[in-house]
């Protein structure tokens, strides 16, 4: 890099890289608020479950599987009357969070339905037997035993969100992939895309080493692992 470069990567990559970790993370909270719920509401309605509601199942199915399917550099164009109603702008680092957090649900739903379906289904029916509610089954068997599980779906969540936040560039988002975007592709900077690169990737293996060892932590701790 020569030194105007350097200079410029100083100014703008710290500075990018924390608007990305903001805004993969907060994004993966919310989503997590909507999808976790959503994706228990899923399971739990399903055929020969402890609330069966098929009609309420395959609307919900139907709604998870849209939202999973509609391609994210679309949705967050489409979505800009709506940020802009919430955040009050469409453009910026926070208002990514929006269209991140809505991409993100649908996604946590369908783990976290897929997690609760690795719970044995002894372990249901032995808390059944024992007179337990929906609510208490959900509490403290379906949501104990899927945890390894899901921790380490929702770790490829994260790291999803890691690319959708680089192509919240395209529209100014901010963050890492605003910089490669308009410093790097536009202003032809090879070597700045290539720090934005490298930065990412460091995110995304961090992502996944944390999730991993989560993961792995809560399964010795419960003897699964």
């Amino acid at each position: 890099m020569t030194e105007s470069n350097f200079a410029l990567a100083l100014r703008l990559l710290p500075g990018a890289t924390w608007e990305t970790i903001y805004m993969v993370f907060v994004s993966a909270f919310i989503g997590l608020l909507i999808g976790l719920p959503l994706g228990v509401i899923l399971f739990v309605t399903g055929k020969g479950q402890i609330a069966e509601r098929q009609r309420v199942h395959q609307v919900l199915s139907v709604i998870v599987n849209i939202g999973r399917s509609f391609p994210f550099a679309i949705l967050i164009i489409a979505l800009i009357p709506f940020t802009r109603f919430i955040v009050g702008t469409g453009l910026g680092t926070t208002a990514s969070i929006v269209p991140l957090s809505i991409a993100a649900a649908p996604y946590i739903a369908r783990i976290c339905e897929v997690s609760l379906q690795s719970v044995s289904t002894s372990l249901i029916e032995a808390a059944l037997v024992m007179g337990s509610t929906p609510i208490q089954i959900i509490r403290k068997v379906l949501l104990p035993e899927s945890l390894p599980n899901f921790i380490a779906s929702f770790t490829v969540a994260v790291v999803n969100l890691v690319g959708y936040s680089a192509m919240a560039g395209l529209v100014g988002g901010g963050g890492l992939g605003t910089v490669a975007i308009q410093y790097g592709y536009q202003r032809f900077n090879g070597m700045l895309m290539f720090w934005t690169v490298v930065l990412l990737i460091l995110i995304v293996i961090a992502i996944q080493w944390v999730g991993g060892k989560l993961a792995k932590s809560i399964s010795h701790r419960r003897g699964l692992g």
